[in-house]
C-alpha cells in the first residue's frame, strides 16, 4: 500500500469511526463542536512560556479518547506531519530567545527551547481534539453543527465539498500513480518530465468527478441545508458540555500542578 492508498484508507477510517453506535457518537454534534473548540481556545491562550499549564491541559484530550474508544497512538501518528511544520516554525526561536528560563539536573533550558515545546503541546492537544471532533461526529454533522451557530451556509457547504474533493483527488491520484508504474514498470517513480502531464490530468479528472458527484447532490434535493441524521442525547449533550467548560475554567485559571505539589 502506498502513501496515497493509506491516506485514502485513513479518511475512510475517520468516516467508519463517526458511523459508530457509541454514546459518545450519539451525543448532539453541537455540544462536541462547543466542548472541542472551548478547549482548543484555552490551550492557545496560554503564554509561550506557560509549559505546566499546557502539559496539564493534555488531561482532557486523555480522557476524551478513552471516553470514546479511539486509540490515542493513531492519534499521535496521525500528528506526525504537522509536527514537523511546527518545529520548522519553533527552530527560530531557539535561536533568537536564548535566555536561560528553567534549569533541570543542572541542564539550562533556554526560553527558546521551552516555547518550542510549548508550541508542540499546543499543536498536539488541539489536533488530537480535532481528530476527537471528526471521529466521533462525522464531517456532515460538524457542518451541521456549524449552522447552527450561523455560519453562512456557503462556508459550510464549501467545508464539505473540501473535505470530499481531498478524497478524489487522492484517488484519482492513487489511479495515476498505479497507471503509470504500469507503464513504467522499471522507473523509481514518476519521471520529472512526466509532472507537468500527470499534475494537469489529475486536476482535470479530479474536477470532473467532484462537478459529478455535486451534480449528484443537487438531483437529490440537497441545498447546502445539513440536518441531524439520528437522535442526539440532549441530557448526555449537558453532562459532556459542563464538565468540560468547568474543566477548560479550572485548568486556565488555576496553577493545578503547583497546587498538588504543594499539598503533596
Amino acid at each position: 500500500m502506498n502513501r496515497l492508498e493509506r491516506a485514502i484508507s485513513a479518511i475512510h477510517v475517520l468516516d467508519e469511526l463517526a458511523g459508530r453506535n457509541t454514546l459518545v457518537n450519539k451525543l448532539h454534534p453541537l455540544a462536541k463542536l462547543g466542548a472541542v473548540l472551548c478547549f482548543i481556545l484555552t490551550v492557545l491562550s496560554f503564554d509561550k512560556y506557560a509549559l505546566s499549564g499546557v502539559v496539564a491541559m493534555g488531561i482532557y484530550p486523555v480522557f476524551l479518547y478513552q471516553l470514546a474508544d479511539l486509540s490515542l497512538c493513531e492519534g499521535i501518528k496521525r500528528f506526525r506531519t504537522v509536527a514537523f511544520l511546527l518545529i520548522g516554525l519553533g527552530l527560530a526561536n531557539v535561536y533568537f530567545d536564548t535566555a536561560v528560563l528553567l534549569n533541570i539536573g543542572g541542564i539550562a533550558v533556554s526560553g527558546g527551547w521551552v516555547s518550542l515545546f510549548v508550541l508542540l503541546l499546543k499543536g498536539l492537544w488541539s489536533f488530537l481534539a480535532v481528530y476527537f471532533l471528526i471521529a466521533t461526529t462525522g464531517m456532515e454533522q460538524i457542518c451541521y453543527a456549524l449552522q447552527l451557530l450561523h455560519l453562512p451556509k456557503v462556508m459550510s457547504v464549501v467545508l464539505l465539498l473540501t473535505y470530499r474533493y481531498l478524497i478524489l483527488l487522492l484517488q484519482e491520484g492513487s489511479r495515476m500513480s498505479a497507471a503509470y508504474a504500469l507503464r513504467a514498470p522499471y522507473s523509481k517513480g514518476i519521471a520529472f518530465n512526466a509532472w507537468g502531464t500527470l499534475v494537469g490530468q489529475l486536476l482535470l479528472r479530479s474536477i470532473d468527478r467532484a462537478q459529478t458527484v455535486y451534480e449528484s447532490m443537487a438531483l437529490r434535493g440537497f441545498d447546502g441545508t445539513f440536518y441531524l441524521q439520528r437522535a442526539a442525547d440532549g441530557k448526555g449533550a449537558l453532562a459532556f458540555v459542563l464538565p468540560s467548560l468547568g474543566f477548560c475554567l479550572v485548568f486556565r485559571l488555576l496553577p493545578v500542578f503547583a497546587i498538588l505539589g504543594s499539598l503533596l
